[in-house]
């Protein structure tokens, strides 16, 4: 399985943790997941993230879960989220991950840093504790960690430990941070791959501030893959009419508390997990929010479809 590395673009899809009605982990819908995603021409996989709901998973669940996801991919890379309050269980997690076959790490800075000097300490120490053959994804994501990180010490970051490759971009408001780094690298600082994330919300916009892709997860992961890779072959407008047609379903999947609940309705309605169950503490959809479903996956379906006729023509 090939390593992410400072040019790594594309689709890095988010993958939720299926679960049985039960709670208990549902393995078995890691293979259906994984066929779901591959056959839809994700570039690449992110799993246990924070909607893969990793905190609510024991440790031998979690390598139980890793092992699975990273022996169905295949050739497919998959970035293992390894977040954790310890040094030792993210190296080790890590280190767990890399031997299975991962393409590299995904680390988020702990709410407990609470300045730039405390992100740069702690990121020192990780990389020390990984070791330099590991690449890392550095996951800036203020909105659910509380860490506030600079363009400034993004770049210092990666500067100083070359096996920084990655940002997963997903401060909000943050357009102007993402350029800020693509601007920076113009000038000589080393370039690091940007993956955003943000459900997608922001992403046609995300491509033309000089984005190489998402690492995101949305139910319709083909609506991610046609904006993106039309990006990247130059049809910038193209990628932003697609955008436009799913936006309502990427706003709608996106709502705080419950968006993880309809992604995974959506996904078990796809055929690509058994079950819809969020892991308590989470939430159940009413009869009235399955209604509200319907309407948006008909109307949003219907409008793709008129658009890819139009694109066609």
């Amino acid at each position: 399985m090939p390593l992410i590395d400072r040019h790594t673009s594309g689709v890095y899809v988010i993958a939720a943790t299926p679960f049985a009605d039960d709670g208990a982990l549902d393995l078995a819908s890691i293979d259906s997941l994984v066929d779901y995603y591959a056959a839809r021409g994700v570039d690449g996989m992110t799993v246990l993230g924070v909607m893969g709901e990793a905190p609510k998973l024991a440790p031998d669940e979690a390598r139980a879960a890793l092992g699975r996801f990273i022996g169905r991919a295949g050739s497919l890379p998959v970035i293992a989220g390894v977040s954790a309050a310890g040094m030792g269980a993210l190296a080790g997690l890590s280190q767990f991950a890399m031997d299975k076959g991962a393409a590299g790490v995904m680390v988020a800075p702990p709410p407990s840093l609470s300045t730039e000097d405390t992100v740069a300490g702690y990121y020192a120490a990780v990389c020390k504790a990984l070791g330099p053959d590991i690449p890392v994804c550095f996951q800036d994501y203020p909105q659910l960690t509380g860490v506030k990180v600079s363009p400034a010490t993004i770049l210092k970051l990666t500067r100083d430990h070359p096996q920084i490759v990655m940002l997963k971009h997903e401060d909000c408001p943050g357009l102007n941070k993402l350029s800020a780094v693509r601007a920076a690298e113009a000038q000589g600082s080393p370039r690091m791959s940007i993956l955003c994330g943000n459900g997608g919300l922001y992403l046609a916009q995300e491509m033309q501030r000089g984005a190489d892709g998402a690492m995101t997860g949305f139910a319709y992961p083909e609506m991610l893959v046609g904006v993106v890779h039309r990006h990247l072959k130059g049809d910038v407008d193209g990628a932003e009419d697609l955008f436009d047609a799913w936006l309502p379903l990427i706003r709608h999947e996106q709502q705080p508390g419950l968006g993880l609940a309809i992604r995974k309705e959506v996904l078990r309605r796809r055929g690509a997990i058994a079950s819809s169950a969020v892991r308590a503490p989470g939430p159940k959809l009413t009869a009235a929010d399955l209604a509200e479903l319907d309407r948006l996956i008909a109307r949003t379906e219907a409008r793709v479809a008129a658009l890819g006729e139009r694109l066609a023509a």
